[in-house]
């Protein structure tokens, strides 16, 4: 079984030291950050099983941090905080926190819920978020939302067209399969591939050139002899 990953962002040195020492005891491994822009930065690079993120934090708050967060992932967030209002922990929750701690905590209770939020996710699927907007896919920090027709990458819009939008999706929706190109001809293009065009090796690269280029990701992988795969590295 993998060892559980897990990113804590806390700018409070000494509390970032007690709390990974207990959580490595408990067998968990602990990536720390100490400012909100670097834990956002190591949040979407994906990897983690849950984000242990407090609220009072340099450069961007928690607040922020988790709101960025939630454009492009459904890691799982418990929010850490000195303060003890209401509006906090609504406000909280709203932007997609799935628990709330004030500190200062007791660790078992830490334990405790850390136990709880990823006994919660552990049968959802990855890759996916579902809320009001609609349904989100993403990878590698792009995300795109298939009710608004909305691509981003990390929180940035992304113009595409409605072809190119339609090959994103299709390979999102399969990401990590590798799909030939008389697969996409059959589900983009609705008409069976004869071999006689390059029209997928020409929309692959428009995508590349609008996000992978663009971004400097990597996004989308070729399969030489074969066709075209969105894997996360």
């Amino acid at each position: 079984m993998s060892e559980t990953k897990i990113l804590l962002v806390e700018d409070e040195e000494k509390l970032a030291r007690f709390v990974e020492l207990e959580l490595n005891h408990e067998g968990y491994s602990v990536t720390k950050a100490f400012t909100g822009r670097e834990g956002y930065d190591l949040a979407v690079s994906g990897g983690f099983d849950l984000v242990l993120l407090d609220i009072m934090l340099p450069e961007l708050n928690g607040m922020e941090v988790l709101r960025r967060l939630r454009r492009t992932s459904k890691v799982p967030v418990i929010m850490l905080t000195a303060r003890d209002e209401t509006m906090d922990k609504v406000a909280g929750l709203d932007q997609g926190a799935d628990d709330y701690i004030t500190k200062p905590f007791a660790i078992e209770e830490l334990l405790a819920r850390i136990r709880v939020t990823l006994r919660k996710h552990a049968s959802s699927g990855p890759g996916v978020v579902t809320g009001a907007a609609g349904e989100a896919l993403y990878a590698c920090g792009v995300s795109l939302d298939t009710k608004r027709h909305i691509v981003t990458v990390n929180g940035t819009p992304v113009d595409l067209t409605k072809r190119e939008f339609d090959l994103l999706h299709y390979m999102l929706v399969n990401k990590g399969v590798v799909v030939t190109r008389d697969m996409l001809m059959e589900n983009v293009w609705d008409y069976d591939f004869d071999g006689g065009t390059n029209a997928v090796d020409v929309y692959i690269r428009f995508l590349r050139t609008k996000i992978d280029e663009a971004f400097d990701i990597k996004l989308i992988h070729t399969v030489r002899g074969v066709g075209y795969v969105i894997r996360e590295e």
